[in-house]
């Protein structure tokens, strides 16, 4: 979710900005619920908030690059009052540790959410996706068709773009491993602004949790990683395996995804509708929340 923008600003900054990890005893008391919500699944140690009736269908909520499970904070009681809303911190990001293999690619994802979706002692479940973690959702379905009722991508990422060639990692400047190492919060605050139609809608409060949160120990490095290890896929052949009944859901002012990318998921996985707004940016579930939150209430009945 965060905009590249920020490279060309930490190319310049000088050390004297350096800025430490936090803590992450610190981390966890401002951010962490309960301790039970820190899993183990397999290899990872995860992040994951789980509630709602324990009968209930299922939607799992997964978020985009550099964010965390606190974009659904809006979403998930709503959801709640009718589903079992489980929502993570993807490895390296929030309060989930880094990926022990240093693994970030999709298919490593896609054997997470096999492992918790086990763990949790899930079978089928709805999957909801914000930008990287929309590619996550709608490659989830393609593959696992038998464990996916129904699919909602928000701002999906997954055709090319700036930066972009399908079947090659992005080129990383050098000049960003400067992140691991400065990330004044001013800085991080341009970089976000890009996200939200609204300037309001980015207070001050939210800045400094993407913050805190991106300065968790080893956080820096594993969006280094993510970032050199995404090699994106042609899309169309796997968007066409789609059986699961799909909504999009995007702002019509979003500057980092194109709104226009949605005719695209629209023409390739069948049966497929859109909700839009046109004051919404990149995180409608944030900006339009309400609105956006009973448009996903409406699907799901």
């Amino acid at each position: 979710m965060l905009s590249l923008a920020v490279l060309g600003v930490l190319s310049v900054l000088s050390y004297g900005l350096w800025t430490p990890d936090l803590p992450r005893a610190d981390l966890e008391a401002r951010y962490l619920e309960a301790p039970a919500d820190l899993r183990t699944v397999g290899p990872w140690r995860l992040h994951v908030r789980d509630s709602g009736p324990r009968q209930a269908p299922v939607v799992v909520l997964l978020h985009g690059f550099g964010a965390s499970l606190q974009t659904w904070d809006v979403w998930a009681p709503g959801l709640s009052e009718t589903h079992r809303v489980i929502r993570l911190d993807l490895p390296g990001s929030g309060l989930s540790p880094p990926d022990p293999e240093h693994d970030y690619t999709d298919a490593r994802s896609l054997k997470l959410l096999i492992g918790l979706l086990d763990e949790l002692g899930v079978s089928r479940a709805t999957l909801v996706g914000h930008s990287m973690g929309g590619r996550i959702a709608w490659t989830f379905a393609a593959k696992h068709p038998e464990r996916t009722d129904r699919l909602v991508l928000i701002a999906p990422d997954g055709f090319a773009s700036q930066g972009f060639q399908y079947g090659k990692p992005m080129g990383v400047p050098a000049s960003l491993s400067l992140m691991r190492h400065v990330l004044p919060k001013p800085v991080l605050r341009m970089s976000l602004k890009s996200a939200y139609a609204q300037p309001e809608s980015l207070t001050d409060a939210l800045t400094t949790r993407y913050h805190e949160l991106l300065l968790a120990p080893g956080a820096r490095q594993a969006m280094l990683d993510r970032l050199k290890q995404t090699a994106l896929q042609e899309p169309e052949p796997m968007l066409r395996q789609i059986k699961a009944p799909t909504l999009l859901v995007w702002g019509e002012a979003d500057a980092m995804i194109p709104f226009g990318n949605a005719k695209d998921y629209l023409q390739a996985i069948k049966g497929s509708r859109l909700v839009s707004w046109p004051q919404a940016g990149h995180l409608p579930q944030e900006e339009a929340a309400e609105v956006s939150l009973q448009a996903l209430v409406d699907f799901l009945r």
